[in-house]
């Protein structure tokens, strides 16, 4: 509807996947699931619950009428209470059994840890795209010389793949912290009001290894292998700090990366993809902005900054559980899923479709040539038996003296102190001498990015900026 705001991550940058992940639909129809998983098991487990029950509940999983939850919630203001009541109309015969012996952070808490974790793994594979994305550009501009940039001046030569390598870098690490969030992510279980279970050890006789069975298997009906060992009514929100911690993370990659082509587009040495109808600008015709990039810088910041809503929260849960993490968690959580969501397949498309500007590149490298070498001719001096002291200062002295880059070779090549003629100095003037060991060092690295992006799935993403 266009008289009501709709949020621009769902509308304009997300991924229909991630989008539909975070839905009423995806997650109401969770909660349903969950109390079906509950049913399921406190019938196997001994509770008086008929299969024509289970199988009521399991057929009216999806066909959920928002219309009476939203009717019910004005009355019984609750919205657990509101969904427990629509699915008994619809599901009649078991609408005594449902939600037996649980809290409203049964569906909610555990609702949103699956949520949370096929969010991340869909995070994955966008990390792992980029990774690809990045590994494969480094191998192709391995051997290209360009300029190295500290404090945004000119220093010494790296090679464009190098370069393209720190970026990768950033990624790996942050993959290995995704991948230790959702190796070490359990669920919550069935754990009553304050996280000692003494509803269902009521339900069950006191018999605690029922209550352990049927938290085991109704996280299995899940994917999930362990339960948090303790917890209040809620898991605990340090979960969800790790979370946006580690989406922060990849955010500020991503940051990092756009923001260095943004510069790098500056000087006309990248490009990022520019369409052929795209406008970059309603006055000036000619322009080409990086506008992915400052969409990606943009994003990013957002999601940086979301992640200090969930420390916050995780920091002020009173004692076994407070409700004033519910309103921020509905924002803060989907909202940074979707952010970094849109992160990832922005840098995946710019990545895709970057222009080297080898020429312009070439250019750069030639200006910055005599000064870059001098350190080289600085070396040669000494061979030649100059004072390795007094051949530094004429060195400066001519660098800083010299107009243009370019005016450099020749005033050293008249300085008698370096015992230099213009013959030798001419012999340091090859840029690939001056990378190091840029070349091997994006080989071995990329050895270890390998085996990463083995199943990658790098196929166009189509992405409407």
């Amino acid at each position: 509807m266009n008289n009501r705001y709709e949020s621009p991550l769902s509308m304009r940058y997300a991924s229909a996947e991630m989008t539909q992940l975070f839905s009423a639909d995806s997650r109401y129809t969770t909660w349903r699931k969950l109390w079906v998983s509950l049913a399921r098991a406190e019938r196997a487990l001994g509770l008086p619950i008929t299969q024509e029950q289970i199988d009521a509940l399991t057929a009216h999983v999806s066909d959920i009428d928002y219309r009476v939850v939203r009717e019910r919630e004005k009355i019984v203001r609750h919205d657990v209470m509101a969904h427990i009541y629509a699915y008994g109309l619809a599901a009649p015969e078991a609408a005594g059994i449902i939600h037996l012996g649980a809290t409203s952070c049964f569906v909610t808490d555990n609702a949103d840890l699956i949520l949370y974790r096929d969010a991340l793994h869909l995070i994955r594979k966008g990390v792992v795209r980029v990774i690809a994305r990045l590994s494969a550009f480094a191998e192709a501009y391995k051997h290209l010389p360009t300029p190295g940039y500290t404090h945004y001046q000119a220093a010494q030569f790296v090679t464009v793949g190098k370069r393209a390598c720190l970026w990768t870098q950033d990624f790996v690490s942050d993959l290995a912290d995704l991948d230790f969030l959702l190796a070490h992510f359990p669920f919550l279980g069935c754990r009553g009001a304050t996280g000692t279970e003494a509803s269902f050890l009521a339900l069950f006789d006191g018999d605690g290894g029922k209550v352990d069975e049927m938290n085991r298997r109704i996280a299995a009906d899940f994917g999930f292998t362990e339960c948090f060992s303790v917890c209040g009514q809620t898991y605990p929100r340090k979960t969800d700090s790790r979370i946006l911690n580690v989406l922060s993370l990849i955010a500020q990659s991503a940051y990092r990366m756009a923001e260095d082509i943004r510069l790098l587009q500056h000087d006309g040495q990248l490009e990022e993809p520019f369409g052929t109808s795209q406008v970059g600008s309603s006055a000036m015709a000619y322009k080409r902005n990086p506008v992915r990039c400052e969409r990606i810088c943009s994003l990013a910041r957002y999601v940086m900054n979301d992640a200090a809503n969930a420390a916050q929260t995780a920091a002020v849960q009173w004692l076994e559980r407070s409700l004033d993490d519910s309103a921020i968690r509905r924002i803060a959580m989907p909202e940074g899923f979707l952010a970094c969501n849109a992160i990832l397949r922005l840098a995946d498309s710019v990545i895709g479709g970057l222009t080297v500007k080898e020429t312009v590149i070439a250019a750069a490298t030639d200006a910055e040539l005599p000064r870059v070498a001098t350190e080289n001719l600085l070396m040669a001096a000494v061979r030649q038996g100059a004072d390795r002291q007094r051949a530094h200062e004429v060195i400066r002295r001519a660098a800083m003296g010299a107009k243009h880059p370019s005016d450099l070779l020749g005033m050293l090549a008249n300085e008698p102190e370096l015992h230099l003629t213009p013959e030798q100095i001419q012999t340091v003037l090859d840029p690939a001498a001056y990378t190091g060991r840029c070349v091997e060092q994006v080989e071995r690295f990329l050895e270890k990015t390998a085996a990463l992006t083995a199943d990658a799935d790098c196929t166009p993403d189509n992405i409407d900026v």
